[in-house]
């Protein structure tokens, strides 16, 4: 059975949250989740890299003894770690570290208090209003529980897009093997770009649609055949995701592809417009009586509307038809239109590489300048820079720099945001910097108002410049915190400061409609990579996917721009 990068990860995760549960060693647990991330974010396979006998130690984070479990997973497909500390833990107190604020302190209390060792029994004392009275606890967590309990009940079955690109990509080199095949795409949320997917849907064509059918349920990663006709399979794959494959027709396809790519109220949307014209739409093609008149691309459907193709990350029914019909639809932003990104880390604090290391990395992706955000020192888990660390950091940058060609190194850092709107570094070290990157990594549970007025105090500060992940949220782990978006947009316009769409898969933050909101206020945007090793410079692509659907265009991105263009937008 294939491993996938996504597999170590999810192993290594396991450990560190059984482990966390247990009160390990701080610094055990932090050893397991970097693991998870490095694995995670390679753009190799960590199986075709112990097969070929490759070093793994050489992976940043990863010693001797990761590195044998890492090959323990690729051979044997589990670990024998994480089956004995899943013996001792009681089965789906895992869960309960998914939902905002309990950490394992509060699960232990609550375990002991209350028996509680699931998500059940969590949201049943919850509503029965048993944990307000706990030593610890009061009526506002409790609130705080239920809430963030329906966000975890939305996000369970769902995949992030980054794992499902994992298992989709060598899915359809697989499938364009089948003899005869000449089209594969996957479609859904997936070619959407969704944040997360829920399965999987995968359209051929070919000669033969049964011998593509037949192929299909011989993929070495399928765990269980659901059902299997002459034109469809589903199937589980060992990941649990849930995959159905169709074979259509050559003159369907596009029909097909436009269908299962929905979404559903965008299709609705356009069957109600077929209808209009006394026309049938469905996945075979448009119909006019029993006539098919369209169906082989999907550009000849979207032209009987006299409308031009439009973009699948659009596909919502947000206002994309009466886009085209207007001539209006925006002109997208696309990977190739980045000139460089505005946030990275290093070894000077939590990151797994150099200064060098980084910008030579990022001359490989053609980028003209990028920014060094290491962490201040506020948060003590990043081990980051104090006013001294950071003003040594930037003699160094201007070393580099002169030794340097074609890639300019903005000196910058991310500061943290504190609870009263001071920013964790004095002005006097900031305003040697090229930039500011501000983040809130703590006090998430303030209210909207008093969340709200801390970071727009903080714009008030003349050195603030970006707005880093500006809601905190990580995608299945963490809900964002209670902000008024609006307002902090309207502040940031005023300001002369900007927001950034966090392109880490595990963040993609600012949210699609957030970005829509951005723009439509006429407010620019970053999109950085939050990279904190060299593979992670490529989730680029993620955050470009992102503020596709939020309708943003190259001009509505910072770092879409030279860097003669860039500069001056930075000075407030």
């Amino acid at each position: 059975m294939p491993v996938h990068n996504a597999d170590v990860e999810d192993i290594f995760n396991q450990v560190a949250d059984l482990l966390e549960i247990e009160g390990a060693n701080q610094f055990r647990v932090r050893a397991y989740r970097n693991a998870a991330r490095t694995v995670g974010g390679l753009s190799r396979n960590a199986a075709d890299m112990v097969e070929e006998g490759e070093d793994l130690t050489e992976l940043s984070g990863i010693g001797e003894d990761l590195a044998s479990k890492i090959e323990e997973i690729v051979k044997t497909g589990g670990l024998e770690q994480l089956e004995k500390i899943k013996a001792r833990t009681p089965p789906g107190l895992a869960e309960l570290l998914k939902v905002s604020g309990l950490g394992p302190k509060r699960m232990q209390t609550l375990r002991e208090e209350l028996g509680i060792t699931s998500l059940d029994e969590l949201e049943h004392a919850a509503k029965e209003g048993h944990i307000r009275h706990i030593h610890g606890f009061g009526e506002k967590i409790e609130a705080g529980i239920l809430e963030d309990l329906e966000r975890v009940r939305e996000d369970e079955g769902r995949t992030l897009l980054m794992v499902a690109e994992q298992v989709a990509e060598p899915l359809v080199d697989y499938l364009r093997e089948a003899e005869g095949t000449s089209q594969v795409v996957v479609a859904g949320s997936y070619r959407r770009r969704k944040e997360t997917v829920g399965d999987l849907d995968v359209l051929v064509t070919g000669d033969d649609g049964t011998r593509a059918i037949e192929h299909f349920a011989q993929y070495e990663d399928v765990a269980e055949v659901v059902s299997k006709g002459e034109t469809r399979s589903t199937v589980t794959l060992r990941s649990g995701l849930q995959v159905d494959v169709r074979a259509v027709a050559p003159e369907s396809y596009g029909a097909a592809v436009l269908y299962f790519t929905g979404s559903k109220s965008h299709n609705i949307h356009l069957r109600r417009m077929a209808m209009d014209q006394g026309l049938k739409i469905n996945e075979y093609g448009i119909f006019e009586g029993q006539d098919r008149i369209a169906g082989e691309r999907e550009e000849e459907i979207y032209a009987l509307f006299d409308l031009p193709l439009i973009p699948p990350e659009l596909r919502e029914d947000r206002g994309e038809i009466e886009a085209a019909q207007n001539d209006a639809l925006p002109d997208l932003i696309t990977l190739d239109d980045i000139r460089g990104d505005l946030q990275m880390h290093t070894q000077s604090s939590d990151g797994h590489a150099t200064l060098e290391e980084m910008a030579r990395t990022a001359q490989g992706l053609d980028y003209e300048y990028i920014a060094i955000t290491d962490h201040s020192a506020y948060v003590a888990v990043t081990q980051g820079l104090d006013a001294e660390a950071l003003a040594q950091q930037a003699d160094e940058i201007d070393r580099l720099n002169e030794k340097l060609e074609g890639i300019v190194l903005l000196k910058s850092i991310e500061v943290d945001i504190l609870e009263d709107g001071s920013l964790d570094l004095p002005n006097d070290s900031l305003k040697r910097l090229d930039l500011t990157i501000c983040s809130v990594h703590s006090k998430f549970d303030l209210s909207r108002q008093e969340q709200t007025e801390r970071i727009i105090r903080a714009m008030d500060n003349p050195y603030f410049t970006i707005l880093a992940h500006p809601t905190g949220r990580r995608i299945g782990e963490r809900a964002p915190y209670d902000v008024d978006m609006e307002r902090v947009m309207e502040a940031a316009l005023e300001r002369g400061c900007f927001l950034e769409i966090n392109a880490h898969p595990d963040r993609l933050d600012l949210n699609d409609v957030h970005a829509k909101m951005a723009k439509d206020m006429g407010l620019k945007l970053a999109i950085s990579a939050d990279a904190h090793r060299l593979d992670e410079l490529n989730y680029m692509r993620y955050g470009v996917g992102q503020a596709r659907r939020g309708w943003l265009e190259a001009q509505d991105v910072l770092n879409a721009r030279p860097l003669s263009d860039l500069r001056p937008l930075l000075k407030r």
